[in-house]
């Protein structure tokens, strides 16, 4: 096989240790109205193997903006996993055609949970803007869950 013609898979890694228990950090990962708050509200999420949902965002050329899903594994306050995929073969840059798996995966530290997210399959150079995009996107977005859990853990605690 010619070296060049193999594909130039990326993934997007974000590694976070936050001061909460694994339980409230699984809740934010898996309660659809939670996920709406930091990342996209997800139309028909459950976290069941096999089971499909969509995220809606913005379109570009012969892409309607539609994310399909599956989750793929579920171990509960441990590990979720999803497929994700979008974009159009046509389009190039934004909206391209996506074929990837988030993967997120919980870990107890001494200080709380670890969170290490995992987004790959990315295909480069076809894939280029949204690994760069999404890239700093899962960042600000994990800031956003921090801010969410904080919410629910302190929530929780005046319960």
């Amino acid at each position: 096989m010619n070296r060049d013609m193999t594909p130039n898979m990326q993934s997007i890694v974000v590694d976070e240790v936050f001061p909460h228990a694994p339980a409230v950090i699984w809740k934010a990962l898996t309660s659809g109205e939670l996920i709406g708050r930091w990342l996209m509200a997800p139309k028909d999420f459950e976290p069941v193997v096999g089971s499909h949902f969509t995220f809606q965002t913005t379109p570009a050329g012969e892409w309607d903006g539609t994310i399909y899903c599956e989750v793929l594994e579920v171990v509960p306050r441990e590990r979720l996993s999803y497929a994700w995929k979008g974009g159009h073969e046509s389009n190039d840059g934004y909206g391209s055609k996506l074929d990837t798996v988030v993967t997120f995966t919980l870990s107890a530290t001494n200080t709380g949970t670890r969170l290490r997210l995992v987004h790959s399959g990315f295909v480069l150079p076809k894939n280029d803007t949204a690994y760069r995009n999404m890239g700093e996107g899962w960042k600000k977005v994990v800031r956003k869950l921090d801010v969410v859990v904080a919410e629910e853990a302190s929530s929780q605690a005046l319960h």
